[in-house]
């Protein structure tokens, strides 16, 4: 399962999970400002950035900060939970 690591007051956050709804993607969710161990996961996915939304899926992680449904699409495709068929 995905795990959305966000926080409240992302817009970009919002938008992922509700995309992730809408592609029948299950996730679950962490807010970085009421979990700080979530807050550290996030900042070794991203170098030290505190960056949201980070989306994560066994070993593989990406921030989609500055989200857009295609580069959603793009990572779902390369860690296997999204088909070429689904576009």
């Amino acid at each position: 399962m995905v795990t959305v690591y966000s926080t409240s007051w992302c817009g970009d956050c919002r938008a992922a999970k509700q995309a992730l709804r809408m592609l029948g993607i299950p996730f679950t969710e962490v807010d970085i400002d009421q979990d700080p161990l979530g807050e550290q996961v996030v900042l070794e996915a991203n170098q030290g950035r505190r960056s949201v939304p980070t989306l994560i899926y066994g070993d593989h992680a990406a921030s989609m900060s500055r989200f857009s449904v295609v580069k959603l699409r793009i990572w779902l495709r390369e860690v296997g939970l999204l088909s070429e068929a689904a576009d």
